[in-house]
């Protein structure tokens, strides 16, 4: 079984995907959601028909303080949608702080070009997410 990491955002969202034994994530993709639910819920349902999926994390974009963003209220109600319709599944967050700065690290680290940055960032965050969810559970 696998998991989906979700870095979501009402202008893009990223996916990432673990391995079948839940040790490694590797990003999928970012789309340009334009603010639409139904597009990441069509979205969702074609990764879960591609791939065995039980858990979906979604990162919350918490402040640094650990106050709930605007943003994270945003990501509360998405959540609750992924619940209603994929009820049969796991569905999960986690503290998504920082992991937007950690992708931009590693964008420039690779070298990435700079137009490119923009359409990965969010599948890096997701990895992100995804790897600090796995990484969570591995010690409990």
């Amino acid at each position: 079984m696998r998991i989906l990491g979700i870095d979501y955002g009402e202008a893009r969202t990223g996916f990432a995907i673990s391995d079948e034994l839940g040790i490694t994530a590797q990003g999928l993709e970012t789309l340009n959601s334009k603010g639409s639910d139904k597009l990441i819920l069509k979205k969702i349902d074609e990764i879960l028909a591609n791939y065995n999926i039980d858990t979906i994390v979604v990162g919350m974009p918490y402040h640094m303080n650990g106050d709930i963003s605007e943003r994270a209220q945003l990501t509360e109600k998405f959540i609750h949608k992924l619940k209603c319709k994929y009820n049969n599944l796991k569905i999960d967050f986690i503290d998504e702080r920082l992991t937007t700065v950690l992708a931009h690290r590693t964008m420039h680290f690779l070298g990435v070009d700079k137009n490119k940055k923009k359409n990965i960032v969010d599948t890096i965050s997701a990895v992100y997410i995804l790897e600090t969810y796995m990484n969570r559970n591995k010690n409990i």
